[in-house]
């Protein structure tokens, strides 16, 4: 228990604040929480935080809250757009290294997707224009991966999440798929489109506010684990999209940058049974096998 001080200082309240977890059995906790309160103190004390300036912030976090449902996660876009995403990201990648770089998670990530077999389509017809997706998982000694739980997921032609809409009745442009012995995989998708993050909540006001726009560049995701292997989350770019250097969440790193490859030989169209132009993507993914990525 602190004793009350004579003169509640800014120096006294801060200490108090930290000296009231010295007692939590958790060290880490401890540490977190320290670190934590000495840094927001700190800002308080340097921007002279108003009471009414106090209160816009915490009407900001219960806005963002009570954005947050089953399928859309507003904290998670919060994180993202001001770069702790990828700042806690780019921390673990320097344990995990040696395998394909990591990205966000983004907040439209589900578990529902369906199974989905080798060559099979992740997207309802007439979502988008056609792409085909292969490649192979394998371990960073070269090792092929087998049956690798891949979770794939994009926004639609128009820019949309299947979560977006309010009439979902089932997932739409994601799938969940699954290594062969030789660590292939392919599926069919739309090609990606860039898109605005949802701007209709507080971080869209946020963004608005900081006169920041709100485009990500087209990307398709990807989430893979397997048995004794660091799980990834990760996505590809679309090469030469306008948004690879401005993109609102930080998200690109040039080793994800892909080639969407656009093919309007009409042979090749009837070859993939399409009527329309479409693009292929070959893509491999490197995992990191734990021992590997075990700190020393």
């Amino acid at each position: 228990m602190n004793e009350l001080h004579e003169n509640h200082t800014a120096a006294w309240l801060t200490q108090a604040v930290i000296d009231s977890a010295s007692t939590a059995p958790d060290a880490r906790l401890r540490t977190i929480f320290s670190s934590l309160i000495e840094h927001l103190h700190a800002f308080v004390r340097e921007v002279e935080l108003t009471p009414e300036e106090w209160m816009a912030g915490i009407e900001f976090l219960t806005a963002t809250g009570q954005k947050c449902d089953g399928v859309r996660q507003e904290f998670i876009l919060l994180s993202d757009t001001i770069g702790v995403s990828m700042l806690v990201d780019a921390l673990a990648s320097r344990v995990a290294s040696g395998g394909t770089e990591s990205t966000v998670l983004g907040p439209f990530f589900t578990t529902d997707a369906h199974d989905v077999a080798a060559g099979g389509s992740i997207a309802k017809a007439g979502a988008g224009q056609p792409l085909f997706v292969s490649g192979r998982v394998r371990d960073t000694s070269g090792q092929p991966v087998a049956n690798a739980v891949i979770e794939v997921w994009e926004v639609d032609g128009t820019g949309t999440y299947d979560v977006q809409y309010a009439d979902r009745v089932e997932p739409d442009c994601r799938g969940r798929l699954h290594t062969d012995a030789n660590g292939a995989f392919d599926f069919r998708g739309i090609r990606p489109v860039s898109y605005s993050i949802p701007g209709d909540g507080p971080v869209g006001a946020m963004l608005a506010a900081l006169g920041r726009h709100t485009m990500r560049p087209a990307h398709v995701h990807f989430k893979i684990e397997s048995r004794g292997h660091v799980p990834l989350t990760t996505a590809i770019y679309a090469k030469g999209d306008q948004y690879l250097n401005g993109d609102a969440v930080f998200g690109v790193k040039p080793s994800l940058i892909g080639d969407f490859v656009r093919h309007d030989d009409a042979a090749e169209m009837r070859e993939r049974g399409c009527d329309t132009p479409f693009f292929t993507l070959e893509r491999d993914f490197v995992l990191v096998p734990v021992q590997v990525a075990a700190p020393a």
